[in-house]
């Protein structure tokens, strides 16, 4: 296999092309007390590379109304290119001059330093962030999930050039998979591999599952972390750690997730604020990752009736075990299901990315094809089955005033108990 894989998928577009290249380092594998290195690793490969200081890469792009960036996820860093397709042919190559050549500068790894812990220390006044942060660490403790990819703000601030070194270097040696969206002309395939930089790019090896860190590592017996905070705001987190993205459980848990949280026919948006009046926000979060990915119910309440919104959340967590889904429940969550898929494949970049990330995680391409197929097999004893098997030992993160916590805490204790 080369490297990068280069990937195709032609979009009728005016004129506008989208780059994704995926390389398989994501904040799950920052170095045990460096979190947020890749994170801060991903701010710096656009700030310099190759032939071009950060002032030079920056003319170059903006001159052309260009997009050039690199973010750091949980499974991987993703470089991504918007251009015209006239620009593509001499912008491309920076993807590889990022990944090759990043200057990695100690004055722009202090500045973007300095910027990353600034946004740390800002998002800690938010009581979701809070939340969050609490229920990362109750579930996955000191493993590669345990923490936001932007990192955490007290090993940040030691991290320097030297420590970024290592894990830059690993980077052109990892299978990579590069995937370009919209119109492409065919002289931008046929001369893909005689283009600077990518043409003698090292071969790509796979890494090892043997020395990968764990997703999840110290986790104790605790099932609920309180978050203290000077709010009437409360926010609370309920859920639990699952499967990766691909298991055969998935479509499952990925319907329940479009029952209980997906527009205003939602499960929680009913309960919580048509019925109850208790929150201000509600939301089901279950992203696709390759490890043990976080099937989470949340909501914002206010301090009085925190209590019933926890009580709330939890008879409906319950039932997903309990209960079968009605067949209209049931084909409704198909429907929001295909309507998610469809909205997250609107755009040249969306479906970019979406082509990178079956390719690395080892999916076939029609994988979502393949999903909306096997929709009508599955039903509410299904679904049902599904949650009994990985929805029985929820967590629970809260943030807010401590006595309204403490107080939520006991209802918690009391169930534990029952």
């Amino acid at each position: 296999m080369s490297n990068p894989d280069l990937l195709i998928e032609p979009v009728s577009t005016p004129g506008i092309l989208a780059a994704k290249l995926l390389l398989p380092f994501g904040s799950a594998d920052d170095p045990v007390g460096a979190g947020g290195a890749h994170d801060l690793l991903a701010s710096l490969l656009s700030r310099g590379c190759g032939r071009h200081n950060h002032v030079e890469l920056a003319d170059l792009v903006e001159g052309c109304g260009a997009g050039l960036r690199c973010d750091a996820q949980e499974d991987a860093l993703v470089l991504s290119l918007r251009c015209t397709v006239e620009d593509a042919e001499h912008l491309l190559p920076l993807l590889a001059q990022m990944v090759r050549a990043p200057h990695l500068e100690p004055d722009q790894v202090s500045l973007e330093r300095s910027l990353t812990v600034q946004a740390l220390q800002r998002q800690r006044e938010d009581p979701f962030h809070c939340a969050t942060t609490g229920w990362r660490q109750l579930t996955y403790g000191s493993g590669g999930y345990g923490h936001d990819p932007m990192g955490i703000a007290e090993e940040l601030v030691d991290l320097d050039r030297k420590a970024l070194l290592p894990l830059a270097e690993r980077l052109p040696e990892a299978s990579s998979v590069l995937a370009l969206a919209g119109s492409i002309p065919p002289q931008i395939i046929d001369k893909f591999r005689s283009l600077e930089d990518f043409g003698d790019w090292p071969k790509g090896r796979s890494k090892d599952p043997a020395i990968r860190r764990p997703y999840a590592e110290g986790v104790g017996s605790e099932t609920i972390q309180l978050e203290p905070m000077d709010t009437e705001q409360v926010v609370l987190m309920l859920g639990q750690a699952t499967m990766g993205h691909g298991h055969p459980d998935e479509l499952a848990l990925r319907l329940l997730q479009c029952h209980l949280g997906v527009g205003m026919s939602s499960v929680l948006f009913q309960r919580l604020r048509e019925d109850h009046g208790v929150a201000y926000d509600v939301a089901a979060h279950f992203p696709a990752l390759a490890g043990p990915a976080p099937f989470v119910l949340m909501a914002s309440s206010v301090e009085e009736r925190a209590e019933l919104a926890l009580d709330l959340l939890l008879n409906i967590w319950d039932e997903l075990s309990e209960q079968h889904l009605s067949e209209a429940a049931l084909d409704l969550a198909r429907a929001k299901y295909v309507g998610q898929l469809a909205q997250g494949l609107q755009t040249c970049s969306q479906r970019a990315e979406r082509r990178v990330q079956l390719k690395a995680q080892g999916l076939p391409e029609d994988h979502d094809q393949r999903c909306v197929a096997a929709l009508a097999n599955l039903t509410p004893s299904d679904v049902r089955k599904a949650a009994k098997r990985w929805l029985g030992e929820p967590r629970l993160s809260l943030c807010g005033a401590a006595g309204t916590l403490q107080q939520l805490e006991r209802r918690w204790g009391s169930r534990a108990e029952g």
